[in-house]
C-alpha cells in the first residue's frame, strides 16, 4: 500500500513545485516590466537600444573594407579559370587589357562602397518626414529589420549583383535606424546638459563600430571564412530589434497621437543656422570619407606598408575620438554658450591634420594627423549635433526627425562622394593636392561658425503653438487656450469675482506687450 500513497504524493508534488516556479517567473517578469517603466531606466535602455543601432550599422558599414575586395578577386579568378579569355596577340595589348580589368575592378569596388551612402542620401529626406509623422519608434524597429536583412544577404551573396543589392539595402535601413535613433535621443534626454551627455555616448558608439570593424571583419574573414563576421552582427541586430519590440512597444505606443506636427524639412534646410551646420558636417566628415578608400595605396607606394599595419591604420584613432568627444561633453556642461567655438577649434584641428598627412613617412608619423582628424571630428560633432536639436527647440517645432535626417543627409554627401571622386582626384591631381584641399576648405569653413555665436540667448518661439492651434482646438485645453488667445487680441483678460464669476477687464498697453518677445 506504501508505494501506491508514494506514487500519488509524487504528483502533487510535481505540480506544487511547478506552480511556484511559474509564480516566481510571474513576479519577476512583474518586476522586470516595473523597472522597463521607470523613466530614467527606460531613458538609459533607450539609449543602449539606439546606441547598439548605430554601432551595428557602422560596422556594417566599415567590416566589408578588408573582405569585399579579396573576395571579388577570388570571384575574378575563378571566372577567368573556367572562361579563359583567347590569347592576346602581343604584350602591349595584354599590358592594356589587364589595366582595363584592373580599372574597372576598382571601379566596381568604388561604386560598391558608395552605393549605400547613395540610397541613403535618396531616401532621408522621406524618412525624415515619415518619422516626424509617426513618430520614432515605429521607424528605428523598421530600420533594425531592414539591417538584419541586409546583413543576412551579406553573408550568403555570391556575386557582384547580390552584394550590391545588400549594400543598397543597408542604405535603406540605415535612413531609418540612424536618423529615429538620434531623433530619439534629442526628444527623451530634453535638458540641454544631458542631451548633450547622450548624444556624446552615441557618437562613441559609431567611431568604435567604424574604427574597431575593419581588423575585426579581417580577422574574422581570415580565420572563420566570410559569413561568420556577418552571421555575428546579424544576432546582435536580432537581439537589439527584439529589445526594441519589448522596450518602446512601437505598435501598441498612443503618444505619437499627442505629436505635434513637425516643421517640414524643406523649411528647416533654409533656416541659416541650421544650413550653417551641416554644411560644417560635410565639410568636416570629407577628409575621412575621402581618404578612407585612397591612404592605403598611397601608403603601399609611399612607405612600403605591410597588410596589418594597413588594417590597422584607423583604429588608434578610436581613442583621441573618445576624448574628443569626453572633452567636448565636459566644456559644453561648463560653458554651453561656446559650442560654436568648439566646433570652430574641431575643424582647424581637421585641417591641419589633413595638411600634414602628406609629409609623413612612415606608419608611426602617419598615425599623429590621423588622431588628429579623428580628434577634430570629435569636437564638430559632439558640439553640433545638440545644437541642431536646440536650434529646433527654439525657432520651430520640438520634433527631430527632420532636421536629423538633414544631419544624415551631411554625413551622407561626403561618404557618397569619397569612394567615387577620391580616387579621380588623385589620378588627376595626386594625393597631395588632395589633402591641402581637405585641410584648406576645413580651415576656411571655420569662422562660418561665428553665424551660431548668439544662438544660446534664443529664447522659444510661442508662435509655434499658436501655429498648431490654427487648425482648430482638438481638446478642452486647446479649446481654453484658443478662447484666452482671443480675449487677449481683444485687449481684454479674465478675473474671477468673489462670487465665483468670470469678468473681462481690458489689458494695460504694456502688460499686451510684456507676454510678446519671441528671442532674448
Amino acid at each position: 500500500m506504501e508505494p501506491e500513497g508514494i506514487t500519488e504524493e509524487q504528483p502533487t508534488n510535481v505540480a506544487q513545485s511547478a506552480a511556484s516556479k511559474l509564480s516566481q517567473m510571474g513576479e519577476r517578469t512583474k518586476q522586470l516590466g516595473n523597472v522597463i517603466q521607470d523613466p530614467e531606466r527606460q531613458k538609459r535602455i533607450i539609449l543602449v537600444i539606439v546606441c547598439v543601432a548605430l554601432l551595428l550599422d557602422n560596422m556594417l558599414y566599415m567590416v566589408i573594407v578588408p573582405i569585399i575586395p579579396d573576395y571579388l578577386e577570388g570571384l575574378q579568378k575563378a571566372a577567368d579559370q573556367e572562361h579563359p579569355a583567347a590569347a592576346p596577340h602581343s604584350n602591349s595589348t595584354n599590358s592594356t587589357i589587364h589595366k582595363a580589368a584592373e580599372g574597372n575592378f576598382d571601379l566596381q569596388i568604388g561604386v560598391l562602397f558608395a552605393s549605400k551612402a547613395i540610397l541613403q542620401l535618396l531616401v532621408n529626406p522621406l524618412s525624415g518626414t515619415f518619422i516626424d509623422r509617426v513618430g520614432y519608434d515605429i521607424p528605428l524597429f523598421i530600420g533594425l529589420n531592414i539591417m538584419f536583412l541586409s546583413t543576412l544577404t551579406f553573408a550568403f551573396a555570391e556575386n557582384y549583383a547580390t552584394l550590391f543589392l545588400a549594400r543598397s539595402i543597408q542604405g535603406l535601413g540605415s535612413a531609418f535606424a540612424d536618423t529615429s535613433g538620434i531623433a530619439l535621443i534629442a526628444d527623451k534626454f530634453t535638458e540641454e546638459t544631458e542631451r548633450s551627455k547622450a548624444l556624446g555616448i552615441a557618437l562613441a558608439f559609431i567611431s568604435f563600430g567604424s574604427l574597431v570593424a575593419p581588423p575585426f571583419g579581417g580577422v574574422l574573414y581570415e580565420f572563420a571564412g566570410k559569413q561568420a563576421p556577418f552571421l555575428i552582427l546579424a544576432c546582435i541586430c536580432l537581439t537589439d530589434g527584439v529589445l526594441c519590440l519589448t522596450v518602446l512597444k512601437p505598435f501598441s505606443n498612443r503618444e505619437r497621437e499627442n505629436m505635434p506636427v513637425g516643421t517640414p524639412i524643406y523649411k528647416l534646410m533654409i533656416d541659416p543656422y541650421i544650413a550653417v551646420v551641416a554644411g560644417a558636417l560635410i565639410v568636416c566628415n570629407i577628409p575621412l570619407a575621402f581618404l578612407e578608400p585612397t591612404i592605403a595605396n598611397w601608403m603601399e607606394d609611399n612607405m612600403n606598408a605591410s597588410e596589418w599595419e594597413i588594417g590597422m591604420t584607423w583604429f588608434p584613432a578610436f581613442f583621441p575620438h573618445v576624448l574628443g568627444v569626453y572633452l567636448t561633453v565636459k566644456l559644453a556642461a561648463k560653458y554651453p554658450h561656446l559650442q560654436w567655438f568648439y566646433g570652430a577649434i574641431g575643424m582647424v584641428f581637421i585641417g591641419a591634420s589633413s595638411c600634414t598627412i602628406p609629409a609623413c613617412k612612415n606608419f608611426g608619423q602617419l598615425m599623429i594627423p590621423l588622431c588628429g582628424i579623428c580628434f577634430g571630428i570629435a569636437f564638430v560633432d559632439t558640439a553640433l549635433l545638440p545644437t541642431l536639436g536646440f536650434l529646433v527647440d527654439v525657432r520651430h517645432v520640438s520634433v527631430y526627425g527632420s532636421v536629423y535626417a538633414i544631419a544624415d543627409i551631411s554625413y551622407c554627401v561626403a561618404y557618397a562622394l569619397g569612394p567615387v571622386v577620391a580616387g579621380q582626384i588623385v589620378h588627376n591631381l595626386g594625393f597631395v593636392q588632395l589633402n591641402l584641399g581637405m585641410g584648406l576648405a576645413n580651415v576656411l569653413y571655420a569662422p562660418a561658425l561665428l553665424l551660431l555665436k548668439n544662438v544660446t540667448q534664443m529664447k522659444p518661439s510661442f508662435s509655434e503653438r499658436n501655429m498648431l492651434l490654427e487648425d482648430g482646438p482638438t481638446g478642452l485645453y486647446d479649446t481654453i487656450k484658443m478662447e484666452q488667445r482671443e480675449k487677449k487680441r481683444k485687449g481684454l483678460c479674465t478675473t474671477i469675482d468673489d462670487s465665483g464669476i468670470e469678468t473681462f477687464v481690458q489689458r494695460s498697453h504694456s502688460e499686451e506687450e510684456s507676454s510678446g518677445g519671441e528671442y532674448a
